[in-house]
């Protein structure tokens, strides 16, 4: 499971450049702040996912 979710974050993180690529060309504002909102998403998505490993193999050996 954890290969599909590193190539989603990969595809989220490459689509953050972009985003942040045309928002220097086009000097936006909004670009940028959705690049950035991408990017943590993209980090909040592996962080719940390691935290829910942990916690679920901590339930089900317990």
């Amino acid at each position: 499971m954890l290969i599909p979710i590193l190539l989603f974050d990969v595809a989220l993180v490459a689509w953050s450049l972009h985003l942040m690529e045309k928002a220097y060309q086009h000097k936006e504002f909004s670009l940028v702040l959705a690049g950035t909102l991408v990017a943590l998403a993209a980090a909040a998505m592996l962080v719940v996912y390691f935290l829910m490993g942990n916690c679920m193999s901590y339930l089900l050996h317990s």
